[in-house]
């Protein structure tokens, strides 16, 4: 159970979705493919599961090549697409008795695992329902069941909690948590929440670009050691009148009166002493911690 990628790359016209990516990972990960919208997470996802070509570089899934043995990569992996395409018309229990067709299961195996597939996907009561009668969350659950229903050993999910309430989303997560014991699992997001609940590891993919790729623990440790302070003020700050403070990197207006200051060293007395010099009016002055959405920023922005 593996995934290893080489200088992967895929260009539109002009553009390159993807640029030079590489990453190899394991059994027993839950990696977190981060990103903004438009950074290539999907276009890396659809290259794996042999929906889309690349341009250039190679990828194995479980030891095969996605384009020269594409249907073994196939019967390898199990692949949730960010939109979720159903057969809306279909009964729950016939929709999972028809994609297990497609992987040539039959018999009493296809029988135990349907019915392996809706106990762990929590769909017993909604088995005898039409696709279109399920809330969303549910929806995602019948999703999830048939990227397994072929037992594969590596599972790639794109944006598998997008549109889900709060109780869902943690519904989801935990489900996917109880689902990897066994196998690799990628999920791509750019929701930070995601990674932390669920993921081990984290890529952080930008304009095409894999620019960070560690534990997340370590992920934090290796980034730039900035002290960050978040102040807000009753009236706007002269920017001109902090030039000559000693440490102070850039600044970062987020809200209408809220700043975050990016310093190289500890400057909370300054911004204390200008404040009431020039009567801005202190509000609050906090230390920002630099978690993964710091990270994130830092390197995709």
């Amino acid at each position: 159970m593996s995934l290893r990628v080489k200088d992967l790359t895929k260009i539109y016209g002009q553009q390159k979705a993807i640029d030079s990516v590489s990453f190899d990972a394991e059994k027993g990960e839950i990696i977190g493919l981060l990103g903004p919208n438009g950074a290539g997470k999907s276009t890396t996802m659809k290259i794996l599961t042999g929906f889309l070509p690349q341009t250039s570089g190679s990828a194995e899934v479980n030891g095969y090549d996605v384009v020269r043995e594409s249907r073994k990569v196939r019967r390898n992996v199990g692949y949730l697409p960010e939109n979720n395409p159903l057969y809306m018309d279909m009964f729950v229990h016939e929709y999972l008795n028809f994609t297990a067709g497609c992987y040539s299961i039959s018999g009493t195996v296809l029988k135990h695992r349907v019915g392996e597939m809706i106990e762990l996907c929590g769909l017993g009561l909604e088995q005898h329902k039409k696709i279109k009668q399920l809330s969303k969350g549910y929806r995602q659950r019948v999703g999830l069941a048939q990227a397994l229903i072929h037992d594969p050993q590596t599972l790639i999910l794109d944006e598998p909690t997008t549109g889900l309430d709060p109780n869902q989303i943690v519904e989801i997560r935990k489900l996917i948590q109880e689902i990897s014991q066994n196998k690799l699992v990628v999920l791509s997001t750019h929701i930070m929440q995601e990674v932390k609940a669920i993921c081990s590891r984290a890529l952080i993919i930008n304009k095409g670009k894999i620019v960070a790729d560690d534990q997340l623990d370590q992920l934090k440790a290796n980034t730039s050691q900035e002290e960050v302070f978040v102040i807000e003020f009753k009236s706007p700050i002269d920017e001109s009148l902090l030039e000559d403070v000693e440490g102070l990197l850039r600044i970062e207006k987020f809200e209408d009166l809220k700043y975050r200051f990016y310093c190289s060293k500890d400057i909370r007395e300054e911004l204390i002493a200008i404040s009431l010099k020039e009567k801005l009016g202190l509000l609050s002055l906090s230390v920002e911690e630099q978690d993964l959405e710091y990270v994130f920023r830092s390197l995709t922005k």
